[in-house]
């Protein structure tokens, strides 16, 4: 299976794009700034560039990872990497796989199927990450539902452009 590395750049965007709306004063960046203690005079303190070319560069690992959980083909794929001669199109193994990609890989491959799985994803894998880490550091339940919430959006909307997209 081959990888659209532009799809995985354009996806690993959201973030930032989200970001943009979700933390702006008008939605939850007033009550994100109250919670994390932040304040505009820290904002302006950064290195911008740091922040959201790091950020960047961890959205992109996020989307590459995300691939195998929006689409079920890549698990299929999995399971004939190692077989020998799976690089040999004439191999049993090759074959199969071609054949069954013939017949299903288009299957699930859609905006709203993706989205589903990204948004799973968030919720189920993300969440208890944030939400552990938020007790361990004495956060409020306003805190996790920003940051979960954010990141669950964010997942949602990344899984569906892969998905559909890759």
């Amino acid at each position: 299976m081959d990888i659209n590395f532009i799809v995985v750049a354009l996806a690993a965007l959201v973030p930032l794009i989200l970001g943009f709306v979700w933390y702006n004063q008008n939605v939850f960046g007033k009550a994100w700034m109250v919670e994390t203690g932040m304040t505009q005079e820290k904002g302006r303190a950064m290195n911008m560039f740091k922040v959201f070319g790091l950020t960047y560069l961890m959205a992109f690992f996020l989307a590459f990872s995300m691939l195998s959980i929006v689409i079920h083909q890549y698990g299929v794929f999995s399971l004939f990497i190692d077989e020998p001669d799976f690089n040999n199109p004439t191999s049993e193994a090759a074959i199969y796989f071609k054949d069954f990609m013939t017949r299903f890989g288009d299957h699930f491959r859609t905006f709203k199927h993706g989205s589903l799985h990204g948004t799973l994803a968030g919720i189920f894998l993300v969440t208890p990450i944030i939400t552990v880490n938020a007790l361990f550091e004495g956060r409020s339940f306003k805190y996790i539902a920003i940051i979960s919430g954010f990141w669950t959006v964010c997942m949602g909307i990344m899984g569906g452009i892969l998905c559909a997209f890759n």
